[in-house]
């Protein structure tokens, strides 16, 4: 699987996964885990060697995001919509900064 899909699978995982926590995140709080379980082996499978400068840097933030992201669900500390519309602005962010990506 090259670089792009892979980005673009993160982009789709952040976007299921906001929906659902906006639409209940305690309710859907173990499918969730499942997909950031999913979305944490992507991002450590990819090849960020091969980025280009224009979306190193937006990978790099989007990491630091999402951690803080995975950590908040760990903790259960989380305001459903508010933490479901950061994942999904990340998913479209991704998605729009993909063709920067080499595979």
């Amino acid at each position: 699987m090259s670089n792009r899909d892979k980005i673009l699978d993160i982009a789709m995982n952040l976007n299921r996964i906001g929906n659902w926590s906006a639409d209940g995140f305690s309710e859907r709080q173990k499918r969730i885990n499942t997909f950031l379980y999913q979305t944490s082996v992507l991002i450590n499978s990819l090849n960020t060697s091969k980025f280009t400068n224009q979306f190193k840097k937006t990978f790099d933030n989007f990491v630091d995001s999402y951690r803080l992201l995975e950590k908040q669900a760990r903790s259960r500390n989380v305001s459903g919509l508010d933490w479901g519309e950061r994942a999904m602005t990340w998913g479209n962010i991704l998605t729009h900064r993909a063709k920067f990506v080499t595979n």
